[in-house]
């Protein structure tokens, strides 16, 4: 029999993606017994330069927090947008969660939730490897241990892999979900939907496969 498994594509500062996160609880929990869920970060933002906040860029992202909330009902710290300086790289939250997945393979989801609610309700800097090193503790990591993982080549390369395999999936869009089965896959949701049309589309394509 062939495995089946469905794809997350994420990234920890997508703010689409904080609004799909209790849908990606819900799915997990209702279909954990027939297709697990694995996390794939998706590089929002990965370069340093991509997308440094001037004020046209404060004015979109915003409109798009104002949107996800009005969507998904979830919380959003506007007073993130008086930092005066801040350049929106999402790599380093995206090798975080690499890292944490890397130490802990079932960490990546709850570790990946709660970089996105420091961020968007704490609006705390997860672009700061100190940060992230706090925020790892808390989970029950050992920051210092954290930290030189978070840095390695190796997670580094990882993290590389993920943003490939969003790419060769022609993942264009933050969250998406795939679900596969060997070679084979079908899009379940580009894009954020509630939790009752992704049920839907889930079971039907399991049922599809059954």
């Amino acid at each position: 029999m062939l495995q089946k498994s469905l794809l997350y594509f994420a990234d920890p500062m997508c703010s689409w993606c904080w609004g799909f996160s209790p849908v990606v609880q819900f799915i997990q929990h209702e279909f954990e017994s027939e297709i697990p869920l694995k996390l794939v970060l998706g590089g929002l933002a990965p370069t340093p330069d991509s997308r440094v906040m001037d004020e046209e860029t404060k004015k979109s992202i915003r409109e798009h927090w104002q949107h996800v909330r009005e969507m998904s009902g979830q919380s959003f710290d506007f007073s993130f947008f008086d930092r005066q300086e801040f350049t929106y790289c999402t790599e380093p939250a995206c090798r975080a969660v690499v890292a944490a997945r890397h130490l802990k393979p079932d960490s990546a989801l709850p570790f990946l939730e709660h970089l996105q609610r420091s961020f968007y309700t704490q609006n705390l800097d997860i672009t700061q490897t100190s940060v992230l090193g706090e925020l790892a503790e808390q989970l029950g990591f050992v920051s210092d241990a954290f930290i030189t993982t978070f840095e390695s080549q190796e997670v580094q390369e990882a993290t590389q892999r993920d943003f490939l395999l969003s790419r060769q999936l022609q993942v264009s869009g933050f969250p998406t979900l795939i679900a596969v089965e060997g070679k084979t896959g079908m899009i379940i949701t580009a894009g954020y939907q509630a939790k009752e049309q992704v049920a839907t589309q889930l079971r039907t394509w399991l049922d599809e496969q059954a």
